[in-house]
């Protein structure tokens, strides 16, 4: 079954591209750098901005999904 029909697994893969975006951010900052973050592209910035910010959040839902 695919991630996008069962609710937790898709939970997983966001929670999963948050993490690994902030990492991104956190290791390589000029890899995720836009000038446009309002479009598509932007969307590893968002997601890296959400981990920075809420990380014990993200953190405390990814151990209460798994």
């Amino acid at each position: 079954m695919s991630a996008i029909f069962n609710f937790q697994s898709l939970l997983v893969v966001i929670l999963l591209f948050i993490c690994t975006c902030t990492y991104i951010r956190a290791s390589y900052p000029k890899l995720l750098e836009v000038r446009n973050k309002h479009s598509i592209s932007g969307l590893p910035w968002k997601a890296a901005r959400i981990g920075e910010r809420l990380s014990p959040w993200v953190s405390a839902s990814y151990f209460f999904v798994l």
